[in-house]
């Protein structure tokens, strides 16, 4: 089952003070690479760079090597046409705009749910089920 990984869940893997989630995120991530079943965007991965920078204070080296783990599982770019479905996404379901286009990238790569603890769990959002890994 295609699964997209939102920045928490990459966040998350890198959060030392929070080694339960860390450990839920690790497996994720592992699995995910291991089946190929796995999607991010453009998005999720320059919100992952802003928050390792600024919040967890990752070294440039170790954040370059993410990365290039991170190469390795899918990644849908944001263009003019999925920024104008997230836009869609945003008046029809009253959800924020970043949040939307995470959706509009998940559905357009035929991902089945979204793993994010920034929607409403079991909710179906544009045909993709929401589910809070983390709870």
């Amino acid at each position: 089952m295609r699964s997209f990984l939102d920045t928490n869940v990459l966040v998350y893997a890198d959060a030392g003070d929070e080694p339960v989630k860390q450990a839920i995120a690790l497996d994720l991530i592992g699995e995910n690479l291991r089946t190929g079943t796995g999607v991010i965007s453009t998005q999720v991965l320059q919100e992952y760079v802003s928050v390792a920078l600024r919040k967890l204070k990752l070294p440039v080296e170790l954040l370059r090597s993410r990365l290039s783990l991170y190469s390795r599982i899918e990644c849908v770019t944001t263009s003019a046409v999925s920024v104008n479905g997230a836009l869609d996404l945003h008046v029809l379901h009253r959800i924020s705009f970043w949040d939307a286009l995470i959706v509009h990238a998940a559905r357009d790569s035929g991902c089945v749910q979204l793993l994010t603890e920034d929607l409403q769990a079991g909710s179906i959002i544009a045909g993709v089920r929401i589910v809070n890994p983390f709870a």
